[in-house]
């Protein structure tokens, strides 16, 4: 099964030790150089475990991906009992909606997972029947959030039902609808990080693993797919070398388990969007700057100059293992407290998340009840869950549904219901990714804000600082 998981995402590219592109580059690198498989030490952090695996991540580019490694077809005939003809056509069915996948209008309508996930069901059900299609979804889903991988982080145990919780340990937490990526040392955000994520069909994975190594100029290699012959100077099989511009993977990936990686290459444009197939996307400063970051959290030696270095010499492939390795988690959090203020961010991969029982679980972990906020403040914060659903186009009005409190709510005073006539609720635009709502009983209350937060949109020092020429001795 680990070589499965090793393998299964040579069509995403993001693998353990593979990489992740965003136009139609899917890839896996053969040349890669395992990780070490040292134990992480992290200390447990008061994490949520909602970060288990799912098994409703089945989409036919995802299982397409699974195909990418020969042993899976052969797990199918044992595990499933399917027989060759039954493999050859789900294969064929994977592969053909893959080939067909426009990723450049992805994530741009709502509700693309879970049309993905629900078109995935229908036609493999066709293929092999219910119940042989919920147990291959039980399977991938299993193998997507890296459930058996060796390089999942199963020490560092985290109690249930704590939402937003702020690690106590050095680690690196990424909010995949917020599209954030956080460092923690020691218990304390150091630094913020604007990124991309998995398109719908591809979605980022959830868990709990550890980086170990970081891969500077990677190979790769494509993969025998439709979208490999549309490209122009490369072929199937054939390695691209590190620092080519046919190379997708940027100048460092960082494997973190899983069918994931945190790895660069991206443009600005792509930072705060779908931007990968399951992995986490960076512009090239960024993945220099975060570089040097993660080697000090894991104990590495890695300088400036080593750095200047490794960005000069794009054709040489290095690797720095880290002493200790570093707790990597990855959340899908929609509703979040955050230094005071109620964050609800849309649901990008359909999975349901702005419920109320979710949003008083929230609330309820930092003291609050749904029922001590204020007529205007429920108003707002429901009408924002509605809203940042995703199902719910802008300027269709106020959902259909509206939940409401069970029990007695706090009224408004004569001066808020003064203070607030003729308010009008702000139509929420088609595009937007998050409501933001400041809540009296929040105040200091939540996961901390931003830290020195890179958007993408500047240059880092480590990526331009190079020293001088030296000047030619007469």
């Amino acid at each position: 099964m680990k070589r499965l998981v090793k393998h299964m995402c040579v069509l995403m590219a993001c693998l353990a030790f593979t990489g992740c592109v965003p136009e139609n580059t899917n890839q896996a690198n053969k040349n890669a150089v395992p990780s070490p498989v040292a134990s992480a030490t992290a200390s447990p952090s008061p994490a949520e475990d909602n970060t288990a695996a799912k098994t409703d991540v089945l989409t036919l580019p995802v299982l397409d991906a699974f195909f990418a490694d020969e042993s899976f077809s052969g797990l199918l005939k044992t595990r499933l009992q399917l027989t060759d003809e039954q493999v050859a056509k789900l294969k064929d069915l994977a592969h053909s909606e893959t080939g067909a996948l426009n990723e450049e209008k992805a994530g741009k309508g709502a509700g693309e997972s879970s049309t993905a996930r629900s078109e995935a069901t229908e036609k493999i059900g066709a293929l092999i029947g219910p119940e042989k299609t919920r147990q291959l979804a039980a399977l991938i889903g299993e193998q997507w959030a890296g459930a058996s991988d060796e390089t999942s982080d199963k020490t560092a145990a985290r109690p249930k039902n704590v939402p937003n919780a702020v690690p106590t340990d050095s680690r690196i937490v990424v909010n995949a609808p917020a599209y954030r990526m956080d460092v923690f040392e020691s218990g304390r955000l150091i630094k913020s990080y604007k990124v991309g994520i998995g398109y719908p069909q591809f979605p980022l994975p959830t868990g709990l693993r550890k980086a170990q190594v970081i891969i500077f100029n990677p190979t790769w290699t494509p993969p025998d797919e439709p979208w490999v012959a549309k490209m122009k100077g490369v072929n199937a099989g054939e390695k691209v070398a590190a620092g080519s511009k046919l190379n997708p993977l940027g100048p460092i990936k960082i494997p973190i388990g899983g069918p994931s990686l945190i790895h660069g290459g991206k443009s600005p444009a792509k930072l705060g969007t779908f931007a990968s197939h399951g992995c986490v996307g960076l512009t090239t400063p960024q993945i220099q700057d975060f570089a040097k970051v993660l080697a000090q959290l894991g104990g590495a030696h890695l300088t400036d100059t080593e750095l200047i270095d490794y960005a000069r010499d794009k054709t040489e492939t290095k690797q720095v293992k880290l002493e200790r390795p570093v707790p990597v988690e990855l959340r899908y959090e929609t509703i979040v407290v955050e230094d005071g203020k109620l964050h609800i961010y849309r649901d990008v991969y359909d999975q349901e998340t702005n419920t109320e029982e979710n949003l008083r679980a929230v609330l309820e972990a930092n003291g609050v009840r749904l029922e001590d906020l204020t007529e205007t403040e429920r108003t707002q914060v429901l009408e924002a869950l509605a809203q940042m659903s995703g199902k719910q186009e802008a300027g269709a009005g106020k959902p259909k549904e509206t939940p409401s409190p069970v029990a007695s709510p706090r009224s408004s005073s004569a001066s808020e219901k003064k203070a607030n006539a003729g308010k009008k609720t702000t139509a929420v635009a088609k595009n937007q990714k998050e409501i933001v709502i400041e809540i009296a009983a929040l105040n200091g209350k939540g996961y901390p804000a931003p830290v020195a937060l890179d958007t993408g949109s500047g240059k880092t020092k480590v990526a331009l600082s190079a020293p001088p020429k030296r000047e030619k001795q007469p």
